[in-house]
C-alpha cells in the first residue's frame, strides 16, 4: 500500500503542475486528491506529530489561521469567506506533506524536468506572441502594459516561476556532473535569463538579481573564491546595461517606472499609474494598521477600509486604481494588526533555520518568495497560494529526504 500511495501522490503532483496552464478547477481537484491520498495509511498519530514538530509546516499554516481568526471582528463575512477559501492550501498542503510518503530520485527528477519543460514551453509561447507584434508590445511597456504570459496572463507569478526555473537549471547542471548533456541546462538557464529581461516583470527580474547577488557574495565570502565570485558579480552588473541597449521592452519598462515614480515623489496622483499606486496602497495599508494596531480591521474588511482611506486622501482617484495594499506584509498588518505583521515576518524567517541538504538553493527559493511578497499580494490569489506552498514544500521534502539519507549512511 505505501508504494501505491507514493505513486498516487506523485501523479497528483504531475497533474497539479500541468493543470496550472489549463484549469484552476483542475488544480483544486488534484490538490484535494493529493491531500486525501496523503492520509491513506494507519499512522495518523505520527502523521499529526510530524506536522506539530516541524516548524516549517505548522508555521506556514499560521498564514491561514490569522485570517481565519480575524473573521471574529470582520464585518464583511462574504469577503472574509472568499479569502479563507483561497488560503486553505496554506494549511492542507503542509498537513499533507507531513505524511511519511517518499519519492524516488527518478520521480523527483521527473517533477523537476516537467517544471522546466512547462515553464520553457510557456516562455516560448509568450515569446512567439512578442514576435507577432513587437512594435506595439514594446510601446505598451510605456503604458504599464506587459507581454502576454501563461497562468491566464499572470505575469507576476509566471515571472517568479521563470526565475526559479533559471535557478533549477543551474542547480541541475552542477548536480549532474557525469551527464555529457548537462550543458543543455546552462542553455536553458540562459534562455530563462533572457526571457526575464524581455518580460521585464519586476517580481521575477528582481528576484533573479537578488539570487545572483546572494550567490556572488556566497562565492566570495563563504567559499573565499574570488576567481569566480568577482567575474560573476561583474557579469551581474553588466546584464541590465546590455538589456537596456538590446531589449526595447526592458528599456521602456525602466522609462515608465521612472516616469511613474516622478508623479508619486511630487505627491501627484497619476490615473492608471502602476508603481505609484502600489506605493500609495502600501501607505494606505500602513496607516490602516497603525489606526488598529492590536487586531487590525479584519481580513474581510480591508477592502472597505482601504477604499475609505483613498476617498479621504485621494478623492479624485478612479475606481480601477483603488487596489488592496500591494504587499503581503501590509495585508496581514492591516487585517490582523502588528501581531499579524510580526507573525507573518516570523513565518518568512523560519525556512532559513530549517536543516536541508541543499542550503544555498533552499535559501534562494525562500528569499525570492519572501522578497516577492514585499511588493505583491501573491497569497491573495489561488495560483499564488498554490505555487508558494507547493514549491517550498516540494523543495523541503526532497532535500530533507536527501539529508536524512546522508545521516543514515554516515
Amino acid at each position: 500500500m505505501p508504494q501505491y500511495r507514493n505513486t498516487i501522490l506523485w501523479i497528483c503532483c504531475i497533474v497539479m503542475l500541468c493543470a496550472l496552464y489549463f484549469s484552476r478547477a483542475a488544480v483544486s481537484i488534484a490538490m484535494i486528491s493529493f491531500v486525501a491520498a496523503s492520509f491513506f495509511h494507519n499512522r495518523h498519530k505520527s502523521h499529526l506529530r510530524c506536522f506539530i514538530k516541524t516548524p516549517l509546516l505548522w508555521s506556514m499554516s499560521l498564514l491561514l489561521l490569522l485570517p481565519l481568526l480575524s473573521g471574529v471582528w470582520s464585518a464583511d463575512k462574504a469577503q472574509w469567506m472568499d479569502i479563507i477559501r483561497i488560503k486553505l492550501p496554506l494549511f492542507f498542503l503542509p498537513l499533507a506533506f507531513a505524511s511519511s510518503f517518499s519519492f524516488s530520485k527518478r520521480q523527483w527528477n521527473v517533477l523537476s524536468f516537467l517544471f522546466l519543460l512547462l515553464v520553457a514551453g510557456g516562455s516560448v509561447w509568450s515569446f512567439f506572441h512578442y514576435t507577432q507584434n513587437t512594435h506595439a508590445i514594446n510601446d505598451g511597456y510605456l503604458k504599464a502594459k506587459s507581454l502576454i504570459t501563461p497562468l491566464q496572463n499572470d505575469h507576476v507569478r509566471f515571472s517568479w516561476m521563470v526565475c526559479l526555473s533559471a535557478l533549477l537549471s543551474i542547480f541541475l547542471f552542477f548536480k549532474n556532473k557525469t551527464d555529457k548533456y548537462r550543458w543543455l541546462f546552462l542553455v536553458v538557464a540562459a534562455w530563462f535569463v533572457f526571457y526575464l529581461h524581455l518580460l521585464a516583470a519586476r517580481t521575477g527580474l528582481l528576484s533573479f538579481y537578488l539570487c545572483a547577488l546572494i550567490v556572488g557574495v556566497y562565492l566570495i565570502f563563504k567559499k573565499n573564491n574570488l576567481r569566480y565570485g568577482l567575474p560573476f558579480l561583474a557579469v551581474l552588473f553588466l546584464l541590465p546595461v546590455i538589456a537596456w541597449f538590446t531589449l526595447p521592452s526592458f528599456k521602456n519598462r525602466v522609462k515608465y517606472m521612472l516616469y511613474d515614480f516622478e508623479y508619486f515623489k511630487n505627491a501627484n496622483y497619476l490615473p492608471g499609474g502602476n508603481d505609484a499606486m502600489r506605493i500609495i496602497s502600501i501607505k494606505a495599508g500602513w496607516q490602516t494598521m497603525n489606526e488598529h494596531p492590536l487586531t487590525g480591521v479584519g481580513i474581510g474588511d480591508i477592502k472597505n477600509k482601504i477604499n475609505e482611506w483613498y476617498a479621504a486622501h485621494y478623492p479624485q482617484m478612479i475606481d480601477s486604481d483603488k487596489i488592496l495594499p500591494a504587499s503581503e506584509w501590509m495585508m496581514y498588518g492591516a487585517g490582523t494588526g502588528w501581531v499579524g505583521l510580526l507573525i507573518f515576518s516570523f513565518v518568512m524567517l523560519i525556512p532559513f533555520f530549517v536543516s536541508v541538504s541543499e542550503k544555498l538553493a533552499w535559501w534562494l527559493v525562500n528569499a525570492t518568495a519572501a522578497f516577492s511578497f514585499m511588493a505583491d499580494i501573491g497569497l491573495e490569489v489561488q495560483i499564488g497560494v498554490f505555487l508558494y506552498s507547493f514549491i517550498v514544500l516540494c523543495c523541503w521534502k526532497c532535500w530533507s529526504e536527501v539529508s536524512s539519507a546522508k545521516t543514515i549512511e554516515s
